[in-house]
């Protein structure tokens, strides 16, 4: 009969049950969870007790595909933003289902036709990932999105961005893709610059 550790070693850092059940028995997996071994992150997706990675975004990635961060949460992964978001602002394209979560996720729902422009891939750990929107898709979206979340956030991010090194170029190239943004972000540049 194999150890504890055995049958931890034949599972991932995080993990379905349905990825548990094919490597090892259900009788098994309860019995890892009982000992403490696992950890139980939401329905149906557990860790390794001792894995050290977000368990929020491993949640989120796990049940949505298209979940992407964005707004205040890739601002401040990109390092544009001072703030540490109370709730993790994600984005899936409109009309797509929004799934329950134990974590704190503001859910986004943009445009299906523009929602994969500027759309990273960001390594969350244990052989996943998460969809990102790039420093210069965060910005515009923070311009886009001024009423909601103020343009001094918009404003900011640009700023830091320029001190960063980033080329206006860029930023206006990717915005072509969102016209009514396009006239304020070149107002602004125009001010900054």
């Amino acid at each position: 009969m194999p150890t504890d550790d055995e049958l931890l070693g034949e599972l991932p850092e995080t993990f379905r049950y349905s990825e548990a059940i094919e490597r090892i028995s259900e009788r098994q997996l309860r019995n890892l969870i009982a000992h403490g071994q696992i950890t139980s992150l939401s329905r149906g997706i557990y860790r390794k007790t001792d894995w050290l990675g977000d368990d929020d975004l491993i949640e989120i990635a796990a049940k949505s595909s298209q979940a992407t961060l964005c707004l205040r949460s890739a601002l401040a992964r990109h390092d544009l933003i001072d703030d540490i978001p109370a709730e993790i602002d994600i984005a899936i394209p409109r009309g797509a289902w929004t799934p329950e979560t134990a974590a704190p996720v503001r859910w986004r729902n943009f445009d299906p036709a523009t929602f994969t422009v500027g759309r990273d891939s960001l390594d969350i750990g244990a052989g996943r990932t998460i969809g990102i929107y790039s420093a210069e898709r965060s910005i515009i979206d923070a311009f886009r999105l001024s009423h909601i979340d103020g343009a001094d956030l918009a404003n900011e991010a640009l700023k830091r961005w320029l001190r960063g090194g980033g080329q206006p170029s860029v930023l206006l190239r990717l915005a072509k893709a969102f016209p009514r943004t396009l006239t304020s972000l070149r107002q602004t540049l125009e001010i900054l610059l």
